[in-house]
């Protein structure tokens, strides 16, 4: 390894981030694994996910749409409270204005059970769907893409703060993930692309 110049490269440290122990309302499971979608803004998954830095932790939530994989809301807070994945929903509420209907998919966090985030899907519309205690396949496309952003970026980071890494993570997001990283769910094209396309034709159709 020396004479090669390999390193190691070691796991950061690892939270949890789901706390489904609490008594607030729970959604069926409406999404059921069907991971397929043929149009977009038609069901959203969201999750949180945790990076370390010197200062402490961060969290990230994301939103992203099953038809094109793309990342279409984010939201980024030093605190793991239900403000931050309604903020990451507003957030793709106001770049993609899905129209009620929508389908929001999550696991049974306390942050997704939560009043305001209850309120925010009611508001909207939008209906409420949650995976099932425990089973993180049923949330596996919003878990594949906290792989990829830990695997392809963070784990090669030492992030001196929380400032540094909420820039590292939003560039991996929108000038990596959502625009040059190829998936193989929508043809090996990056989801700015294949919506794009899709969009293409289904005008000329």
């Amino acid at each position: 390894m020396r004479e090669a110049d390999v390193q190691v490269r070691h796991r950061k440290k690892y939270k949890v981030t789901t706390n489904s122990n609490h008594k607030q309302p729970i959604f069926e499971n409406r999404l059921n694994r069907q991971f397929d979608v043929a149009a977009p803004n038609q069901i959203y998954v969201g999750d949180i996910t945790c990076i370390w830095t010197r200062e402490g932790w961060l969290y990230l939530a994301v939103v992203i749409d099953l038809f094109s994989r793309k990342v279409v809301g984010w939201s980024m807070s030093s605190r793991m409270k239900a403000k931050l994945v309604c903020d990451a929903l507003r957030m793709a509420v106001w770049q993609r204005q899905p129209q009620p209907g929508l389908i929001v998919h999550s696991d049974r966090g306390s942050q997704y059970a939560s009043k305001q985030y209850r309120q925010l899907l009611k508001i909207h519309g939008f209906i409420g769907s949650m995976s099932r205690r425990g089973n993180c396949w049923d949330n596996s496309v919003a878990e594949s893409f906290f792989g990829s952003l830990k695997r392809e970026q963070i784990h090669w980071q030492h992030y001196p703060t929380r400032h540094k890494a909420q820039q590292d993570v939003l560039q991996y997001i929108s000038m990596f993930y959502n625009s040059q990283r190829l998936h193989s769910y929508p043809g090996y094209k990056n989801p700015n692309q294949y919506e794009m396309e899709m969009e293409i034709v289904k005008n000329v159709a």
